[in-house]
């Protein structure tokens, strides 16, 4: 079967040119990004609590800054409120 995504070739190409990456690597940085910005609202809410939470912060401060962070997102979702975060987080 073949692949159906579409190629980024041109991007990884422009990388190559403009940085000291080779290829096997902006490749690889290409999909990174990709990556990150496939990431769902949930996902991003999820991960984000994880991290800091391990960092030691608590809840109050965590969905605080979590939710000042997601409008600088590069395609922000609908304001959420804490409510909304914790439920994300806790079902």
């Amino acid at each position: 079967m073949l692949d159906r995504r579409p190629s980024h070739d041109d991007l990884i190409d422009h990388l190559v040119r403009s940085t000291a990456l080779p290829r096997g690597e902006a490749a690889r940085v290409v999909l990174d990004v990709l990556a990150y910005f496939d990431e769902t609202t949930e996902e991003y809410v999820r991960r984000r609590h994880r991290e800091l939470q391990a960092a030691g912060a608590v809840n109050a401060e965590i969905f605080e800054r979590i939710a000042a962070e997601l409008p600088h997102r590069a395609v922000a979702p609908p304001e959420l409120s804490l409510r909304q975060l914790r439920r994300i987080v806790y079902g």
